[in-house]
């Protein structure tokens, strides 16, 4: 486990950062790649001290931001130190500076990614105990359930700090949008339906239930999280309407065209579905989802899917008219038709794309 190292991101640092590189030091876990994302001048003393504790013949280094740039651009500086200077390495553990993560949750995460290298892995609190504060209890059950419910992912703690990460999982993160505490999520996102994911119980340590202190912000912070999940859903929708204004302008620029040929209207539908489709298909596959999947994998079930939707979306509207006849026909397809839009959305991801 020595070839795998320890990064660990700081941002305005104090004791407790202290705290952690002596009880690393005690315990001889290096490497350990030191971030410093543009905390200044007044802070240098702390990360002095932190480096009196570091061993340049082991291959602990500190990295500097000259200027703040957020958790996931310190997380990108360090995976690619790693990459460049550690070719054998496996993977590399993340370790928050606040005192969060003991030496043992942190040796206990390096000793699970060697022995599943190509796996993420989550080292997942419970937030169970008496000095957990509320906000951090509350928001983690809240975005592990949107982040299960948009993305189809279920993980027990998506805002964990303490990581084991696969070399290959990290080359993908480098490309990731987001340079800050949304680049976490982003990098769930990343490994859905490629790596593995493996969690690890670890313990859940804070100052006090009251005075934890965080760089976290609650609003600006969360707001980026929320948005980097909602990205996928909205890119769907906007997806979703583009494809059926150019059905309806296809249509409408077909049916003059073909007037006066048997069956125009049916014949222009059918063509005027068969571009939007494709259209749809290939916004979905290479922007909404990015999918890896082959085209004569996607396609054919895309097409399936298509079909099935149109039968139900036909059948659910007639038995909701004949269930409910005081309700207006366009209403009944209106809620058919949007909880399909989610069913839809769900099972592209799932099974097509």
């Amino acid at each position: 486990m020595d070839r795998i190292p320890i990064i660990i991101p700081a941002y305005e640092p104090d004791e407790r950062m202290i705290a952690l590189f002596e009880a690393l030091s005690d315990q001889h876990m290096r490497p350990v790649v030191l971030v410093d994302d543009g905390s200044g001048p007044a802070y240098r003393p702390t990360f002095d001290a932190a480096s009196a504790l570091m061993h340049d013949e082991d291959g602990d280094v500190l990295l500097v931001h000259e200027v703040n740039r957020g958790k996931g651009a310190a997380l990108k500086t360090a995976f690619s130190y790693v990459l460049d200077h550690w070719p054998d390495a496996p993977g590399v553990v993340t370790a928050d500076s606040d005192g969060q993560h003991t030496p043992s949750c942190i040796e206990r995460i390096r000793a699970a990614l060697a022995s599943n290298p190509t796996s993420l892995i989550m080292g997942v609190r419970t937030f169970d105990g008496d000095n957990v504060p509320w906000k951090s209890r509350m928001g983690n059950k809240i975005t592990s359930r949107v982040f299960g419910a948009l993305t189809g992912l279920y993980v027990s703690d998506t805002q964990t700090g303490l990581r084991g990460i696969p070399r290959d999982l990290m080359k993908k993160c480098l490309d990731l949008p987001g340079d800050r505490f949304e680049f976490e999520t982003q990098m769930l996102t990343c490994a859905h339906g490629t790596t593995p994911i493996v969690e690890v119980p670890i313990s859940t340590v804070y100052d006090s239930k009251e005075n934890h202190q965080t760089h976290f912000n609650t609003v600006k912070d969360s707001w980026r999280i929320y948005r980097s999940l909602l990205r996928q859903p909205a890119l769907y929708a906007l997806s979703s309407l583009v494809s059926c204004g150019v059905d309806i302008g296809a249509f409408a620029l077909l049916c003059p065209a073909l007037r006066g040929v048997g069956g125009y209207v049916a014949i222009s539908t059918v063509v005027a579905r068969l571009i939007s489709a494709t259209l749809n298909y290939t916004i979905n596959s290479r922007i909404v989802f990015q999918s890896k999947r082959d085209d004569l994998v996607s396609v054919p079930r895309y097409a399936a899917l298509a079909v099935t939707i149109m039968a139900l979306s036909a059948s659910l509207t007639t038995l909701g008219t004949i269930a409910l006849p005081m309700a207006p026909e366009v209403l009944v397809k209106v809620v058919v038709d949007a909880t399909l839009f989610v069913l839809s959305y769900v099972a592209q991801r799932q099974l097509v794309f």
